[in-house]
């Protein structure tokens, strides 16, 4: 993955939620899925269009198909063979059920799928299955992820971090590493959908799971990285610091963390752009808009890309610019996608609790 990309030109992740429909009831679940398919998801020939617009930002543009389950769509096979022809690096986040096959791999495999990623949520089949709202899935998601190591993909995981799952982390990891995975990807809970249920963990919480999952890169085989939770950058910066290494060695100042609008977006089911699935706010709607324009010059990305127009501690913090706040959860709690995390607990240089910074400048 190039991290040195221009992500005022193009998103280093483009999501295409293929369909909202899904067998399973997780419990943080962003779409809310249902059993059946919408009748006005994207067609064939127009998710094929998608393809080629999202050609256009460049060579091996990474469109991630999810959903719901995108396996509930019968032209699957025939999306991930047609994006791999025209040029895209294609992944696949599917769910953990009895649909996703040995064959159903292997054909994706041939079709010129690059990797796939997997949700565990848990160390074990009771707390994973209680998670995901059916008994069998931690089964099915082992085997599809054997079945995925005899197909050549490469694997992913993806958890959620909440109250009801930071516990598990542990337990999670070994599971990452006995399945060989290539990354861990770690999602902090955006109170969206099914999971405005759920408790998000504190603050103060988040920056320890964070150092932790730090270590944990460190010392495993496998990558980490974080949804949600850009300031897990800043604090890598502030490890490092405390231990006297030049942060520029590790590339973290080099560019902005990935967050909604800046280097990311999403295709809803129905053809909605949104800077994330967790961000639903639409930039506009394909194919009737260009979705090159949509994310280069539309308001909305525009201003998601511009640190400086934060406002609140995210506006006021000197790790604004490598970090940025999850702009989901800002827009999730308090509507303003540009306001402030309340994920991080970290206090930016001159803050003060009225929310003014030494030099006078308010915060808000």
């Amino acid at each position: 993955m190039n991290r040195d990309l221009d992500t005022s030109r193009r998103p280093m992740v483009l999501i295409w939620e293929v369909t909202q429909a899904c067998e399973l009831a997780c419990e943080h679940c962003r779409a809310d899925a249902q059993s059946a398919r919408h009748p006005d998801e994207l067609t064939t020939e127009e998710g094929k269009a998608l393809l080629d617009s999202a050609r256009e930002f460049g060579e091996n543009q990474l469109v991630v198909l999810s959903g719901g389950d995108p396996c509930k769509r019968p032209d699957l096979t025939d999306l991930v063979r047609y994006g791999d022809e025209v040029g895209l690096s294609m992944s696949l986040t599917p769910s953990g059920t009895d649909e996703l096959t040995a064959d159903v791999l292997e054909d994706l495999s041939e079709a010129g799928l690059r990797r796939m990623a997997l949700s565990l949520d848990g160390g074990d089949a009771e707390r994973h299955d209680a998670f995901r709202g059916e008994t069998g899935s931690f089964e099915a998601t082992m085997q599809a992820a054997a079945d995925a190591r005899e197909a050549g993909l490469p694997l992913q995981i993806n958890t959620t971090v909440c109250a009801e799952t930071v516990d598990q982390l542990p337990a999670i990891r070994e599971r990452v590493r006995e399945l060989g995975a290539v990354l861990w990807s770690v999602f902090f809970l955006v109170p969206v959908g099914r999971g405005r249920l759920l408790d998000p963990i504190a603050p103060e919480r988040a920056d320890r799971v964070m150092e932790w999952l730090a270590e944990t890169a460190d010392e495993e085989p496998f990558g980490v990285k974080t949804t949600e939770a850009p300031h897990y950058r800043r604090v890598k910066l502030q490890r490092r610091a405390e231990a006297g290494e030049d942060a520029a060695d590790a590339g973290l100042r080099r560019r902005g963390g990935i967050v909604a609008g800046d280097g990311f977006a999403f295709v809803s089911h129905t053809g909605d752009v949104f800077p994330s699935g967790f961000l639903p706010e639409a930039a506009g709607t394909v194919p009737e808009d260009d979705l090159v324009d949509l994310y280069r010059d539309s308001d909305l990305f525009t201003d998601l890309r511009d640190r400086d127009a934060l406002t609140g501690k995210c506006g006021a913090c000197e790790f604004r610019h490598v970090c940025g706040g999850s702009r989901s959860r800002a827009y999730a709690t308090t509507g303003d996608p540009l306001a402030s995390d309340p994920l991080c607990p970290h206090v930016p240089e001159g803050w003060t609790a009225d929310g003014r910074t030494g030099d006078g400048a308010t915060g808000d």
